[in-house]
């Protein structure tokens, strides 16, 4: 027979797994970016920016689940590196538009190993990651779409 505590014990909480799992992800990160001068938060933004070359910082923020006194300190950071240049949109001054320095563009091809290193350390079938990414994605897409809803 379950006893009522049953509920708040730790390994029936799906949210210790995708903690623990989370840190031990970034930990493995960590050394390869490194070599990269990013943390792994960095590492995200310059991953976007790889992708779009230029980008609102509140579409980056939105992007990335990140708020504004996150991603503040660091773009300064990124910026001071030499990965980035901020200026204010032409069309409206209240928004900043990130974009990729030459840089940081050249940054990308030094980034193309970090994947592969870290799908070698994973321990998991492709099939099996592509599950976790798709059910990782339908919580992510849900909670999105009710912040949408609920911002009308």
């Amino acid at each position: 027979m379950q006893d009522k505590y049953d509920v708040i014990r730790l390994k029936n909480q799906l949210c210790f797994p995708l903690y623990a799992v989370s840190n031990l992800i970034i930990r493995k990160y960590k050394p390869l970016l490194d070599k990269l001068d990013l943390t792994y938060t960095q590492y995200i933004v310059m991953m976007v920016l790889w992708e779009k070359g230029r980008v609102n910082e509140k579409i980056l923020c939105q992007t990335l689940s990140l708020k504004s006194n996150t991603m503040t300190p660091l773009l300064k950071k990124l910026e001071g590196k030499g990965y980035i240049e901020k200026a204010k949109d032409t069309g409206d001054g209240r928004n900043l538009v990130i974009t990729l320095t030459q840089s940081g563009n050249d940054l990308r091809d030094k980034a193309l190993s970090v994947p592969e290193c870290i799908s070698k350390e994973l321990y998991i079938s492709p099939e099996d990651a592509e599950l976790l990414y798709r059910t990782l994605y339908k919580i992510l897409d849900a909670e999105k779409e009710i912040e949408n809803e609920n911002s009308l």
